[in-house]
């Protein structure tokens, strides 16, 4: 297993939004702060039952939750969200890659979190024929 020395929160969008099922699975109990924010340069498109996050363009925004988990658990939580979003670290073929990005909280503080976006080739097929999600907000841009 790889060691990374960064234990930022995690910018989550979709099924790991507090009150949605993957949170309850994967952070509930297990986190020491959940607010709300967004993430610039990126775009949000509807998946199968779940979202998908591509980098660009600039001006894109995804709004959801920025989840910090408890420095007792990280380890486990960031090996569960990894495995979770199909990602194993420096591994060809991923369907999400965890990437560093800003995300701006509702105070205005930014901060530096983890955000799992589609890996290429997908990113690259969402971008020319996926159906976006008006407004980056999964949970108030699609139906229930």
């Amino acid at each position: 297993m790889t060691t990374e020395p960064e234990r930022l929160p995690f910018f989550v969008y979709g099924t790991l939004r507090p009150g949605r099922a993957n949170h309850a699975r994967c952070l509930r109990g297990r986190t020491a702060g959940e607010e709300s924010a967004l993430v610039r340069g990126v775009s949000l498109y509807e998946g199968p039952g779940y979202p998908y996050a591509v980098t660009g363009p600039a001006e894109a925004v995804v709004h959801g939750d920025l989840v910090r988990p408890r420095a007792d658990v990280y380890d486990a939580v960031r090996a569960a969200l990894d495995r979770l979003e199909g990602h194993v670290p420096g591994a060809p073929g991923n369907l999400y890659e965890r990437v560093a990005r800003q995300a701006e909280c509702a105070d205005g503080r930014s901060v530096r979190a983890w955000v799992y976006v589609a890996a290429e080739p997908l990113a690259g097929r969402l971008r020319t024929s996926g159906t976006p999600i008006p407004g980056g907000d999964w949970l108030h841009g699609r139906a229930h």
